[in-house]
């Protein structure tokens, strides 16, 4: 009874079942039958590659013909303008790179990702694969669509996303989420060396391409209407082979002295890699994978690992605090008293509050679409602890002009400045921008790259330009502005105002 006798032959998969084949490999094999006839629809999201891309590896291993599709919903991007530009350039790029495996990719724009897939599921003969985005809203949508495929009884397969661990894989004994970075990265990190590494899963080629949806739109069709963004194409190529290219280049030249070298804006000592791991151009395991073949004993390489668990820890958190993403994590800064000035916002964003680092590194970010790490912080501070703005103003413009937005990391990073997030600053931080420029760009490089109204300013003075008494070539008022706010008063207003919560 456990036997069946039966030859057969399945041509595509060069299977052969001999007289001792078992039920259950029988089973099996017909089960590759029906898949290889139903089509494979991947749903792109953060995935733009092929190594590491677990769903798209599973649709091309079950399918003949595969077809990944992205829904474009314009709603999402309203106030990303800069992230416009790299998914144009993304999507354009991937598009070529499956052309390699006869593997379609096709563009919906949509309203409504529900009334999509109402539509979708209508069909028959498809089985879907997508990998996780973890935000709390995708991971919601997910559940729900688990539920409609099952109850209309089309297969599907979900995978890990972008991450190192699922987001609820490392918690305190207690079973409680981890608030504070240092002990959450040393039980993350542990947890996944000694998880048993996933077998590698690579895209097969499909027998042929496949037309499926209907309406699809060009990639040329999300840039922005405004141009601006022209000189990010001489910086930037949003694609996995570039992706891998400047890992290569950051661990061959720049890891070892990644401690120190991270802190100077005048330097290139960052990896620059953000923008391609918010849109999956690289996985975050192939960054692991090639830093652990560096001597781990190396403070550089574990200092640039610990950057990727505060992307991991940011997004445990706002999965097990959803209302950070639009509130305070702290309630008790639900009470500070904020300032309204549209006339000091509006510096800020143009880069004129009359402090140079400041200013530099707000032009950097229109001009580059990127911020160094360092200039972050300090024009973050500046804007909540100088100016008194609450953070979710500076959240919202770095949301429109980064192109390495990503919800977790930018709410987090900005929460962790203004002293409302989990182990955020300590609210008497207040960085000095004087200080911070002179220590951090001691000859005034960066300064002067983003402001060239100070090119000819003394390193004495570039930081620091109101105290230049006479220079007849240079007139502060004319030439750049005077300081918003003098740095004293602002740091006595700003713990005045931190005492009240």
């Amino acid at each position: 009874p456990e036997k069946v006798c039966v030859v057969c032959a399945i041509q595509t998969k060069a299977t052969t079942i001999n007289f001792n084949t078992s039920k259950s490999q029988i089973l099996s094999v017909n089960y590759i039958i029906l898949m290889s006839k139903k089509i494979g629809l991947f749903w792109l999201r953060d995935d733009f590659r092929v190594i590491k891309n677990y769903g798209l590896a599973e649709a091309t291993k079950n399918h003949d013909q595969v077809v990944v599709f992205y829904l474009y919903k314009k709603l999402l991007f309203k106030n990303q303008e800069a992230q416009k530009w790299w998914l144009s350039k993304s999507l354009l790029n991937f598009k070529k790179k499956l052309n390699e495996f006869n593997i379609n990719l096709e563009i919906i724009k949509t309203d409504s990702f529900k009334l999509f897939f109402d539509k979708l599921l209508k069909k028959k003969d498809i089985s879907i694969y997508w990998n996780k985005v973890y935000e709390p809203d995708y991971l919601k949508f997910d559940q729900q669509l688990i539920k409609n495929l099952m109850i209309k009884k089309i297969s599907y397969k979900i995978f890990k996303g972008n991450t190192l661990n699922e987001i609820n894989e490392v918690k305190k004994s207690d079973g409680t989420p981890f608030k504070v970075f240092t002990p959450f990265w040393r039980n993350a990190e542990k947890y996944y060396i000694e998880k048993i590494p996933s077998k590698e899963k690579i895209i097969k080629r499909c027998l042929r391409k496949k037309n499926f949806f209907q309406n699809c739109i060009n990639p040329y069709e999300i840039l922005p209407k405004k141009k601006w963004f022209k000189n990010f194409e001489k910086i930037w190529s949003p694609d996995e082979e570039s992706a891998l290219k400047e890992l290569k280049i950051f661990i061959k030249n720049r890891i070892i002295n990644y401690s120190d070298d991270r802190n100077f804006p005048n330097k290139i000592g960052t990896s620059k890699l953000s923008p391609f791991i918010k849109f999956g151009q690289i996985h975050v395991e192939k960054i692991w994978d090639e830093c652990s073949r560096v001597n781990k004993k190396r403070i550089g390489t574990s200092k640039f690992l610990a950057e990727i668990g505060w992307r991991e820890f940011n997004h445990t958190l706002i999965n097990h605090f959803p209302h950070m993403l639009k509130n305070n994590y702290s309630k008790k800064f639900d009470q500070f008293p904020w300032e309204k000035n549209a006339k000091f916002l509006l510096a800020w964003k143009k880069g004129l509050t009359g402090y140079p680092i400041v200013d530099a590194g707000m032009r950097e970010l229109y001009s580059t679409g990127w911020m160094h790490n360092r200039v972050r912080m300090i024009v973050g501070s500046f804007l909540v602890k100088h100016l008194l703005i609450n953070w979710k103003e500076g959240e919202k413009y770095f949301k429109n002009c980064l192109l390495d937005y990503c919800a977790a990391s930018n709410v987090g990073g900005w929460q962790w400045v203004a002293g409302s997030g989990a182990d955020a600053a300590p609210y008497f931080r207040i960085f000095n921008p004087i200080l911070q420029g002179e220590k951090f760009d001691k000859e005034g490089e960066y300064v002067k790259k983003w402001i060239p109204e100070l090119k000819n300013i003394s390193k004495k003075f570039i930081h620091k330009p109101w105290e230049l008494i006479s220079d007849k070539n240079f007139k502060l008022g004319r030439d750049y502005p005077f300081p918003l706010v003098k740095h004293e008063e602002a740091r006595a207003k700003a713990l005045s105002a931190f005492k009240q919560i």
